[in-house]
């Protein structure tokens, strides 16, 4: 145990002598936009934490680059109880099973979203136990689908060209299809389409389009996969409060979490009627391309999970049986 926490936890004690016990947490999310559908609803969690424990529990949040924590370090900074609670989008490197949910082409749809995400849960509860976490909750983001500088009106159009991801994963999907992954942070996307470093981008409309559209005339809706964030707080932490009090947490994340995956969704057909109206050409998938494209990433999955060893093989075959595929 730490210094730091040792001092909040002896303050915690002396105040609990006089029946006042609180405690003072630091949250992070890696989103710096505070209008966004992800912020607002970690905003709501917190409000509604401090309000149903009648300030025992109190959530400070901060935004993206706000603290000196790289988006990549969240879960370990997590972890290691530099914060306490955190939503994190680019949690793969420290819990890699996790990206089972995002392999390309697995889960196509919001039901199937929920039995595959429903069938990984006590998976991601205990990978993320090992990495001095509790495992809370999350939300998702609409499907990942291009945007780029070139038209794209089916798969083939991708060869040739350079396509910003955000996972090994998405990188082998643009790969099969002839194109080059170019792996970039967000903040260097802008630059490096004006530069022609890269030609597109996979993101969703509410998604990094939300900011980046003006550089992306063409929308081609092929729906590559789905990016999803978890919700976490450090295990320390958690077990400190009150047994009231970590019941109302969990509680409050978990009804929270489906709330912002729904106003991630009507942003989503909100913000490609913008795009649209703004001039950007939108181009549907022709359904006929999907099957061809669904049995190339199938023989994917399995290497994918072979490769990484049994408890990714056991859990793809989870996922694999609750989607019927």
């Amino acid at each position: 145990m730490t210094f730091l926490r040792i001092t909040t936890v002896a303050a915690g004690l002396l105040l609990g002598a006089t029946g006042a016990w609180a405690a003072d947490w630091t949250g992070y999310t890696y989103s710096s936009v505070s209008t966004t559908a992800a912020v607002k609803g970690m905003t709501r969690i917190t409000e509604k934490v401090a309000e149903a424990t009648k300030g025992d529990l109190k959530i400070t949040l901060h935004l993206g680059k706000t603290l000196q924590i790289a988006s990549s370090d969240i879960t370990q900074a997590t972890g290691d109880g530099i914060v306490d609670f955190a939503a994190d989008y680019f949690f793969s490197g420290s819990v890699p099973i996790a990206r089972v949910l995002n392999l390309p082409l697995l889960i196509e749809t919001d039901a199937e979203w929920s039995k595959a995400y429903t069938a990984m849960e006590p998976v991601l509860k205990e990978a993320f136990a090992k990495q001095g976490v509790v495992y809370l909750g999350g939300y998702r983001y609409p499907s990942q689908i291009f945007f780029t500088t070139f038209e794209m009106k089916s798969l083939k159009d991708l060869e040739g060209h350079k396509i910003r991801v955000t996972s090994p994963e998405q990188g082998h999907f643009v790969e099969a299809f002839g194109g080059s992954p170019i792996t970039l942070s967000g903040s260097e996307v802008p630059t490096s389409l004006e530069r022609g470093v890269i030609e597109g981008v996979l993101t969703a409309s509410a998604g990094g389009a939300k900011k980046w559209h003006e550089f992306l005339p063409y929308n081609f809706r092929f729906p590559v996969n789905y990016g999803n964030s978890v919700i976490i707080a450090n295990t320390e932490s958690f077990d400190d409060l009150s047994e009231a009090d970590r019941k109302t947490l969990s509680d409050i994340v978990a009804a929270e979490g489906p709330a912002i995956t729904e106003e991630f969704n009507e942003d989503e057909i909100l913000q490609m009627n913008k795009q649209r109206d703004a001039g950007m050409t939108i181009t549907e998938v022709d359904q006929s391309e999907l099957p061809a494209a669904r049995e190339k990433m199938a023989a994917y999955w399995e290497e994918w999970a072979a490769d990484k060893g049994p408890d990714y093989v056991e859990a793809l075959a989870t996922v694999r049986q609750a989607l019927g595929k």
